[in-house]
């Protein structure tokens, strides 16, 4: 029984760390996201849409943690355990994903190939952008808010009522990502310290959550992403995996229940 306990529990172990360090869990995170931008804006999800937003985050993450590997060491050096570990599985992740992604920004249509393009050309310079202490905030809101409320947008073809979508998951994005750069101790949230950054991340969920009230009933649901996120910053916890799991998590959950409140 002990055995059979503990083989259990290793299971789970390395079911999570799949999840978590092979940018399965931000994938999931842009599903979800952009899911519930399309239902805000008045319109069901387009599957070749979502399928975009999953592959193409999975190809600029895996790239990316591919790439940083001898930096990453330092501030996340379990994911980077994983990645050198499973290096040949997330190569052929990234040719795989990619191939999708070409296929669903062809069948989706110009106008949302468009978004992607520029999203993924801002996403493969990640690696030089992110030494600015300055500008990694703002560029991965900007890539984030761009994919997960600027694509439904632009397949629905009106920016009618994008406004609050767009502010409502940017500023709960960018409370994520000064989260995240606490825990590595990197841009902005290395100079400001922890009580600062943590006060900023209210403050951004509080921006987050007037948005979603203020677009009326259909961006309401959306409430669901600072609701989600505020434990998450209350109980936050300068580990790898807390960041992994809980904090990029809380994007995951709260889009998926504001998806189903608008359904």
């Amino acid at each position: 029984m002990p055995y059979s306990v503990a083989h259990r529990e290793s299971a789970i172990r390395s079911l999570v760390d799949a999840i978590a360090w092979s940018s399965a869990w931000v994938a999931a995170a842009a599903a979800t996201l952009t899911g519930a931008a399309f239902l805000a804006l008045g319109a069901r999800p387009d599957p070749w849409v979502v399928t975009l937003a999953v592959t193409g985050t999975l190809v600029v993450y895996s790239i990316d943690r591919l790439r940083d590997l001898k930096r990453d060491r330092a501030t996340a050096p379990e994911r980077t355990a994983f990645i050198e570990r499973f290096r040949s599985a997330l190569m052929f992740q990234i040719f795989a994903a990619a191939a999708f992604a070409l296929l669903a920004g062809w069948v989706a249509g110009p106008r949302v190939l468009a978004v992607a393009g520029a999203v993924a050309v801002l996403g493969l310079a990640h690696r030089r952008l992110k030494r600015f202490a300055w500008a990694k905030p703002a560029y991965l809101t900007g890539a984030w808010t761009a994919v997960c409320a600027g694509m439904p947008a632009a397949s629905i073809g009106s920016a009618t009522g994008l406004f609050p979508v767009a502010l409502a998951i940017g500023a709960t994005v960018q409370a994520n990502v000064a989260l995240s750069n606490l825990q590595d101790h990197e841009a902005l949230a290395a100079r400001l310290g922890r009580r600062r950054v943590l006060g900023l991340a209210l403050l951004l969920l509080a921006v987050a959550a007037a948005a979603a009230w203020s677009g009326g009933a259909a961006t309401r649901p959306l409430l669901a992403l600072p609701v989600v996120s505020l434990p998450v910053v209350a109980l936050f916890r300068p580990s790898e995996r807390y960041g992994a799991i809980f904090v990029d998590g809380a994007l995951v959950l709260g889009g998926a229940i504001a998806w189903g409140l608008a359904l």
